[in-house]
């Protein structure tokens, strides 16, 4: 999905050098680091959408006017919900409304085009609670996402999270078929390769779900770090093998722990070898 034109400004020298091909690499980071994203040579900056819809109104204004004068955009977000729940007997869809409807207008005004629903806080199913009802919770919640970012030209994408953080949609098959049943045409999902490494998951998904993937979460997952060396991880030539296959044109974000001054230069040789 394209960003509109009055929200796109041209790369920086530096930005520039983080492009591999169609693909942008990104960081998830915090709003303070957004200058450090510029600098150290990333195409976009990922940041909570909680982060952003808990601002007051004049931080957000002041952020905003960062982001527009700044060469980049943030165009992904994650960290969707936060506080409310979409499963359980406690889930209220005014709030949830009411959140999505005010914080999708600020992503979208940042540049946003895809906002990633990993979240396990919200939708972990409780002991004891039906999953089959968990289950058809999370495709109601999906398609209101999805009808409240249509109009914000945003994607709402599904992440797989390991089963130590989520005790649902562990996989990417299982985003995938989930994917398929909301069948909304603004509901789509990502692919994280720790969590990928994590589940034990065949890289073949990245294939499977080529039409639904829209963005891609990255760490190297002994220890969840920056990316730096392709000996890092046996698994990296057969994914970046499959994104190289289904020829992928979204971002790929950096999540990990890491530092911009320490990490950001070998990150970012290390995308350009993986994707060349």
């Amino acid at each position: 999905m394209k960003l509109g034109s009055a929200l796109v400004a041209a790369p920086s020298s530096f930005s520039a050098l983080a492009r591999s091909g169609d693909i942008k690499v990104g960081v998830c980071a915090k709003s303070r680091d957004l200058e450090n994203t510029v600098h150290f040579g990333f195409d976009y900056l990922e940041p909570a959408v909680a982060e952003i819809a808990e601002m007051d109104d004049a931080q957000y204004q002041a952020f905003k006017a960062r982001v527009l004068a700044s060469p980049i955009r943030c165009e992904s977000c994650n960290s969707f919900i936060r506080k409310l729940r979409v499963v359980g007997d406690d889930v209220d869809n005014a709030a949830l409304r009411t959140y999505m409807q005010n914080a999708l207008v600020r992503c979208r005004e940042l540049g946003t085009s895809v906002v990633v629903w990993g979240s396990g806080g919200s939708r972990n199913v409780a002991p004891g609670d039906s999953r089959d009802r968990a289950w058809q919770q999370i495709k109601e919640f999906l398609h209101l996402a999805g009808e409240i970012a249509r109009p914000q030209h945003i994607v709402v994408a599904i992440e797989p999270l390991r089963k130590q953080e989520s005790n649902i949609i562990n996989t990417g098959a299982e985003a995938l078929r989930l994917v398929r049943e909301v069948g909304h045409p603004n509901v789509k999902m990502i692919i994280d390769y720790y969590h990928l490494r994590e589940e034990n998951e065949d890289p073949q998904i990245v294939w499977e779900a080529r039409e639904e993937i829209v963005h891609i979460h990255f760490a190297n997952p002994h220890g969840r770090l920056w990316p730096k060396e392709t000996a890092e991880d046996s698994g990296y030539g057969p994914f970046f093998e499959q994104v190289k296959k289904i020829n992928f044109r979204g971002g790929i974000s950096i999540e990990g722990k890491g530092t911009f001054e320490n990490d950001a230069a070998a990150s970012l040789a290390f995308f350009r070898q993986e994707l060349a």
